[in-house]
């Protein structure tokens, strides 16, 4: 483990829709700086991810100046959407828990809905430090998250993803192999580990910035998408099933809390705390 380094970084502006790639980025004690700030809902108020809607996946939210974004999608205008004024709020529904925010102005809701074929709504968090607090069960006080699935980050490892594909490569769908590191959607891409090393994973250091690790990630039907397509497919949850089974929870990738705020950049070497 002494090569581990940070390999890539990646920011989702709005939940569910394409990353961006960084170079460096901002590690905020609820994620990084920029990510999964945004979310959309449905008429309900209930969150809509990939789960429901595999074509927001070929949808880009390009983080601008002061948070704002730029959404675009092939065969559409693209439309700037900014950091709405916190007036009022409204109450969303994301996966059974009440979470407060701010809805994004008229023309945010029509890009979104006309892009879906269904009625949609975008909302922005703005005080992250105090609208969703963590699963008590893994929490300390005080802590919180973006609209993230869970957890503040999502941590991953290219020596767990070759190590998957070769066992989807041998398995019943290995024409869907090999999988990219995408289908993860992890905000923070390792180099240099063993696989699965993460699984014993209890606190890491990347660069100067510490990191609990609270929990495996558990996946869902999101990974089986082709986030170039958003076609889906049987993988990766059919290897993970038979290979990665944790309790109820197929696994790839370990969550992360931040200790300490700080900036990680692409090349921070990676050193296991516990």
């Amino acid at each position: 483990m002494g090569n581990a380094e940070l390999h890539s970084i990646h920011v989702h502006p709005v939940k569910a829709l394409r990353s961006q790639s960084r170079r460096e980025a901002v590690v905020e004690p609820w994620g990084l700086a920029g990510d999964r700030r945004w979310v959309l809902i449905d008429d309900e108020g209930k969150v809509v991810t990939q789960r429901q809607q595999p074509r927001l996946a070929l949808a880009t939210a390009e983080l601008l100046s002061d948070g704002d974004i730029r959404l675009s999608a092939a065969g559409r205008a693209p439309v700037t959407v900014p950091v709405p004024v916190p007036t009022g709020t409204t109450m969303l529904d994301i996966f059974g828990r009440k979470v407060e925010g701010v809805l994004a102005d008229s023309a945010a809701h029509e890009w979104c809905s006309a892009y879906l074929g269904v009625e949609v709504r975008l909302v922005h968090m703005d005080d992250p430090a105090t609208r969703r607090p963590l699963d008590p069960e893994f929490a300390r006080p005080g802590e919180t998250v973006s609209f993230a699935d869970e957890f503040p980050l999502l941590v991953t490892t290219l020596a767990s993803l070759d190590a998957l594909n070769s066992l989807v490569e041998q398995g019943d769908h290995a024409a869907e192999g090999p999988l990219p590191m995408n289908r993860f959607r992890p905000n923070l891409v390792l180099a240099g580990t063993t696989a699965w090393a993460e699984d014993g994973w209890s606190r890491i250091a990347i660069g100067d910035v510490t990191f609990r690790v609270p929990k495996m990630c558990g996946r869902c039907v999101v990974t089986t998408t082709d986030q170039s397509t958003a076609e889906r497919g049987k993988e990766p949850l059919r290897t993970l099933g038979r290979h990665r089974r944790f309790g109820s929870q197929l696994v790839f990738g370990q969550n992360l809390v931040p200790e300490s705020p700080g900036t990680v950049r692409v090349g921070d070497p990676v050193t296991i705390l516990g």
